[in-house]
């Protein structure tokens, strides 16, 4: 098993910056790399960027490309979000997830969620 405790969220000022972390414990080196979804009210759960473990591959959405990046310690087994030049469209609790190296169909290990709101 695989736990994932996500911090940093809070309510910040459209154009201000956040950064989100999402430390791993247990089971970490089962997984393959790391991501963040959001889901703001009424809407579906939407990916956001992820990253690999090992030689740090990325993903983003187009709606984040060139204001959030994604990054990783595998020290600390922390992936963080730094996210800028926020939107109020990026208001939502962000999930923090990874994926199995046996099962790469999907994300199967999630964390809480930590709300982000951005003021207009």
């Amino acid at each position: 098993q695989v736990q994932l405790v996500e911090s940093g969220g809070g309510l910040v000022q459209a154009g201000g910056s956040l950064r989100l972390s999402c430390a791993a414990s247990g089971r970490t080196s089962s997984t393959y790399d790391m991501a963040w979804f959001r889901q703001a009210p009424g809407k579906e759960r939407e990916f956001v960027a992820r990253i690999t473990w090992s030689v740090g591959d990325t993903t983003y959405a187009d709606s984040v490309k060139g204001r959030f990046t994604i990054s990783r310690d595998n020290a600390k087994e922390t992936v963080y979000l730094q996210m800028n030049s926020l939107k109020p469209e990026d208001t939502a609790v962000y999930y923090c997830a990874a994926r199995s190296l046996f099962n790469l169909a999907r994300y199967n290990y999630w964390g809480q969620g930590t709300q982000v709101t951005v003021s207009s």
